[in-house]
């Protein structure tokens, strides 16, 4: 049976009173473009204010920690690297694990190799053991040629996260999901694991980082906020944490009505957060 939609603004079992650390989404849930949602400002002050934390949790794999530490310094908000946590760094993570020391075929733009190479994953071009796809902005035919044949070739295949889309100013550009389609289309074969929301690879990184800082904090202390069901959304409930949906992005009511997947909470923006920390 279908859980029972939220009121929108209440908190009637006082969730937020037990959350320690707030998983942030960022385009549409904290700022749209280079402009920041109303209230959102003052919210991250007062999660802090409460003595609470905060993280940002992006599927992007196009950039890494520095181009948002950058981005939000130019919008007057100056946060350290580790408060941003991006789907690359989490598959990062998951290499680490599960495939430490092999050779990875990285289907990624120079920052995302940079990153990689950082870590010490080591990258290679022509007899890789392992593929890696992300969000590729510096995408070409001789690129899509080449991932294709390793993927043909029935090398354990990973991906960063699973959006079809990535929204811009000026509407949507092709995101990692097309490009699991156009590989498809010629290896007919998707993904062996994708990494980033809504799946439980990247919220196992999260904690991971998030107890770096504060040892002994529980998933249902951690809460995700987004402005995306079938991503945010999803990520908190599969995988044990409180979810809040904010209606400042993508999401409507009427997407709450007709989605199976439900959040805990339902604000207008984080703005309304701000009264019930």
């Amino acid at each position: 049976m279908k859980d029972f939609i939220p009121a929108i603004g209440e908190d009637k079992e006082h969730l937020l009173a037990n959350i320690r650390c707030f998983a942030l989404d960022m385009d549409g849930t904290i700022y749209l473009g280079e402009q920041w949602i109303e209230g959102a400002q003052d919210f991250l002050h007062k999660i802090e204010e409460s003595g609470r934390d905060y993280v940002f949790l992006t599927n992007n794999s196009s950039k890494n920690a520095s181009v948002y530490v950058e981005k939000l310094h130019r919008m007057g908000l100056d946060v350290e690297e580790e408060k941003i946590i991006t789907s690359g760094q989490a598959t990062i993570y998951y290499l680490q694990q599960h495939f430490p020391g092999k050779k990875v075929f990285l289907l990624g733009n120079p920052l995302l190799q940079e990153e990689f190479r950082q870590a010490g994953i080591l990258l290679e071009e022509e007899n890789p053991d392992v593929v890696v796809t992300a969000f590729d902005t510096s995408l070409d035919y001789q690129k899509m040629c080449k991932v294709c044949d390793h993927v043909r070739a029935g090398l354990p295949y990973i991906a960063t996260h699973p959006d079809y889309n990535c929204p811009t100013e000026t509407g949507f550009i092709p995101d990692a999901g097309a490009i699991h389609a156009f590989i498809h289309a010629s290896a007919f074969r998707y993904p062996d694991r994708i990494i980033g929301k809504p799946n439980g690879d990247i919220i196992e990184y999260l904690t991971t980082r998030v107890n770096r800082k504060q040892k002994g904090i529980d998933r249902k202390q951690i809460a995700m906020v987004g402005d995306r069901l079938y991503t945010d959304i999803a990520a908190g409930r599969n995988n044990g944490l409180q979810s809040i949906l904010v209606l400042s992005g993508e999401a409507t009511m009427q997407d709450v009505a007709d989605s199976e997947v439900l959040p805990h909470l339902i604000f207008p923006s984080v703005k309304e957060i701000i009264p019930l920390l």
